[in-house]
């Protein structure tokens, strides 16, 4: 369905795929909104708490935008306190759909941010997206409820479900593995901290997961669940191993035992086969050129203007 023109409203814009989503956009021509929790908006964003379902309302009712980018969510897995996860994950998305149905928006596409930790610890090697999710923490199972929910809203609304595997790049937080590692490296710290070396992890560059955001919006592609992700693994310790040849120095890595999660997710692999037949080819970014270029600039984002 084709849309008069591109403005695309997006929840959590200040966020760390927020900042990036909007500047792939807005260099596309695209005129984006974004709705931000912070009490200071700029003139293209709007203050809204998302568990306020008439706030929502009126964003949506003032904006009118021809797209929506569900990107607003607790998204750090060790996050303290669970039922802030499905207050904001699960019934943040319930508010945000039940607001567009109730303005009576007729939005182009609706597109949901998801998460490939949905799939758990499954036995394949490489996971599409036919895998039964078995999510073995509250971040995944909060994933996995609010896709189920969302689907409850097909027959009114053309959506788009997104997992996203690992991704990573310019302004993620520390709290977060690759920015945490390559922050000691910077800072030419002597020791690092760490959990479990052994977990494989498919890694993106966050520019990779913004440009297949561009192009699922202006596909036809409605009523899908689709990966985002490299289809390549790398080990942690491979990680490490990069990163010394990268800075021209040794770290010394311990093994904090408070690191090393029970229920931790052993290898999460996918399979992009679905996402390139359905947008076309995408470039991938190795795994060094993704350290590289967080080694190189730091933490520096796109500005959210």
């Amino acid at each position: 369905m084709a849309c008069p023109s591109k403005t695309a409203l997006v929840t959590g814009a200040r966020g760390f795929t927020g900042r990036h989503l909007r500047h792939t956009l807005q260099a596309a021509g695209w005129q984006v909104v974004g709705l931000i929790r912070e009490s200071d908006p700029d003139p293209d964003e709007i203050t809204v708490d998302l568990t306020i379902p008439k706030q929502l309302q009126s964003a949506l009712a003032a904006t009118q935008p021809d797209y929506v980018v569900h990107l607003a969510a607790i998204t750090f897995v060790p996050h303290s306190n669970p039922a802030e996860i499905y207050q904001t994950n699960v019934l943040g998305t319930l508010n945000l759909l039940d607001a567009i149905v109730a303005v009576g928006l007729k939005p182009c596409k609706v597109l949901i941010a998801s998460s490939a930790n949905v799939y758990g610890n499954p036995l394949a090697e490489v996971l599409d997206e036919t895998i039964c999710p078995a999510p073995v923490n509250h971040y995944a199972a909060s994933k996995l409820a609010m896709e189920h929910l969302v689907r409850t809203y097909q027959d009114q609304l053309p959506l788009l479900i997104s997992r996203p595997f690992n991704y990573t790049g310019p302004g993620q937080d520390e709290r977060f593995l690759i920015p945490k590692i390559v922050g000691h490296y910077q800072r030419r710290q002597p020791i690092i901290e760490l959990g479990n070396l052994a977990v494989i992890r498919d890694f993106s560059d966050v520019r990779f997961v913004t440009e297949a955001y561009r192009k699922l919006l202006e596909s036809d592609i409605v009523s899908e669940t689709i990966n985002l992700c490299s289809g390549q693994g790398v080990s942690l310790d491979e990680i490490i191993n990069r990163m010394n040849l990268i800075s021209g120095y040794e770290i010394e890595v311990r093994i904090n035992p408070e690191f090393v999660r029970n229920n931790e997710v052993k290898r999460l692999i996918g399979d992009n086969h679905k996402l390139q037949r359905l947008v076309g080819p995408l470039h991938i970014f190795s795994i060094d050129e993704i350290l590289r270029t967080l080694y190189g600039q730091g933490c520096s984002a796109p500005s959210s203007g």
